[in-house]
């Protein structure tokens, strides 16, 4: 048996319950951080220029959306995750938007997020719901994980081909 590997992600943190957890976003702070992020990606995938989106990420931002379609992926920093958000605004045709329905937080800078997505994609309607998994650093976001409810529904709305 070899060494085990420590992951080389620094931006790990205390589980919840454990003596290190410190409250550094509590639910007033998590709805106004998340309303405008979701303000801000609805201007930008409407066909805004990005740069209020890329003061609320930190630099070196990852983004994890699953499943098997065209968004899918791993994405670390700013122009890899621009490059996602672009793709997804490309696809609904500026039509993308999303409406957050309820926030969870706990003890630290983790945060999750009940959110709604509208597209009009190929000239039909769609609507989906995601829990997004945050990391929140220093009021930024610095990481993102994409829980679509239905991974079905969601794989075949961001299949479509152009």
């Amino acid at each position: 048996m070899g060494t085990p590997q420590r992951r080389s992600d620094t931006r790990a943190r205390p589980l919840a319950g454990s003596n290190d957890a410190r409250p550094t976003v509590n639910r007033d702070i998590a709805i106004r951080l998340l309303d405008g992020l979701h303000r801000a990606q609805n201007a930008f995938y409407a066909g805004g220029s990005g740069t209020a989106l890329a003061q609320l990420l930190t630099p070196d931002i990852t983004w994890t959306v699953p499943g098997d379609n065209r968004i899918a992926g791993n994405y670390r920093g700013l122009e890899e995750v621009f490059g996602y958000f672009r793709r997804r605004r490309d696809l609904a045709d500026h039509t993308f938007q999303m409406k957050r329905r309820d926030v969870l937080v706990g003890d630290g800078d983790r945060l999750a997020a009940l959110t709604d997505g509208f597209a009009t994609i190929r000239d039909v309607d769609h609507r989906w719901s995601t829990v997004g998994l945050y990391d929140v650093i220093g009021g930024q976001i610095a990481a993102c994980w994409l829980l679509p409810l239905d991974q079905g529904a969601f794989d075949e709305i961001w299949s479509a081909k152009p």
